[in-house]
């Protein structure tokens, strides 16, 4: 059974959040710093997981994906709620009158500070449980129930694009010139959540585009997924607004443009420097993988990002630890923060760049890699010898 409960981690990280967002005022700083520390120092001291077990009942697996969607709700509400102009539903006060709690009094009192810190925590939430979670359940492409719950967690983050460009597009061209995700050498991570966002919506209009016209459609009809996803993320931020007014809009909005940045910075760790020949398939070597515990648990095994490449359609429960696949510098949430300061970040990446050339590189991608070196502005990367 506890193989079935430790994916129950990501669901009490998120009412965790929900709980501190609704007590408001300090309790929020406190809730974004124990976060950290959870899932920083939990990679840390709880080392890797390379366990691979069998699940008899896949469908309490699938449960919990689809319990992300109300979770993210709740945790939205949260943070509506604390800074709306009214007592929305009269929530406070059935919690007050049901749990003897008062979380009315520190309502709406919550400082500037404390209303950034509750954007970066709910942002931070809605990238795990919306976008890590719409990751695996887009990926479920015959499973309309999936489908549908993904659609709308990424449209949380203005991101529904992202069922189509990532399944159809990131899949097929990733670690090539071709893919918007993959971050070529030298690309600070800033510069790529712009570039990657434009070019990945681009790359989605294309494919949608293409499939539309091979069933006769229109582009501009019912029938374009992009402008039905669109059309969520306009719906929810519209009732927000009609709700809880223009505070907990903005605040809302910001968070979800976080939410998105966090995706982009993902996708910006998972592939950065690493080339594939075109003609060739895609392998475990292509991405760079952690086995760290508590992402993994928290993520779905979004961490065991070598075997995802290489087989797409494996439900994330039977993703292999991949153990000779390229590594990551830390867990997720560790890399992530190295990858927001720019000189740390090729500080310790250039070598692990490098060792993958010489170590998991094909004949034909030698060549690849010189061009990328060349481009890549940095000098540990340029002045690098022409490979044979």
């Amino acid at each position: 059974m506890i193989k079935y409960i430790k994916y129950s981690f990501f669901h009490i990280m998120g009412l965790f959040a929900a709980v501190v967002i609704l007590l408001g005022g300090s309790f929020i700083t406190s809730g974004l710093i124990i976060t950290l520390i959870i899932f920083i120092g939990g990679d840390l001291l709880l080392g890797d997981d390379h366990s691979t077990p069998d699940f008899s009942h896949p469908q309490l697996l699938t449960w919990q994906l689809w319990l992300a969607f109300p979770l993210l709700c709740f945790i939205v509400f949260a943070a509506v709620w604390q800074f709306a102009e009214t007592d929305l539903f009269t929530f406070g006060q059935w919690v007050q009158n049901q749990l003897a709690i008062d979380i009315l009094s520190s309502r709406g009192h919550s400082s500037r500070v404390e209303f950034v810190l509750c954007i970066f925590l709910t942002g931070f939430y809605i990238g795990l449980i919306g976008t890590i979670t719409a990751h695996e359940l887009t990926h479920r492409t015959a499973d309309p129930i999936s489908l549908l719950i993904g659609r709308w967690l990424l449209a949380f983050s203005f991101d529904t694009s992202f069922s189509v460009e990532h399944v159809y597009g990131h899949h097929r061209y990733v670690s090539t010139i071709d893919d918007p995700a993959t971050a070529p050498r030298g690309r600070n991570v800033y510069a790529h959540i712009l570039i990657s966002t434009y070019k990945g919506n681009v790359s989605a209009w294309k494919i949608e585009k293409k499939r539309l016209q091979k069933n006769n459609r229109t582009v501009f009809s019912i029938h374009n997924r992009l402008l039905r996803g669109y059309s969520m993320s306009i719906v929810l931020f519209a009732a927000i607004y009609w709700l809880a007014g223009a505070t907990s809009l903005i605040l809302l909005a910001a968070a979800g443009l976080w939410g998105k940045s966090l995706l982009e910075i993902v996708n910006y760790m998972e592939h950065y420097g690493i080339v594939r020949d075109p003609k060739t398939r895609v392998e475990p070597r292509h991405s760079w993988n952690s086995t760290k515990r508590v992402s993994s648990w928290a993520m779905f095994n979004l961490t065991r990002h070598s075997h995802h490449h290489a087989k797409a359609s494996v439900p994330f429960h039977e993703l292999q630890p991949m153990a000779n696949s390229p590594e990551m510098i830390s867990g997720y949430l560790g890399t992530v923060l190295v990858a927001m300061i720019p000189p740390l970040w090729h500080k310790l990446m250039t070598p692990k760049v490098l060792d993958w050339d010489k170590n998991y590189a094909s004949r034909e991608e030698q060549k690849l890699i010189d061009v990328a070196n060349q481009k890549s502005g940095l000098d540990a990367f340029s002045q690098k010898a022409v490979l044979p």
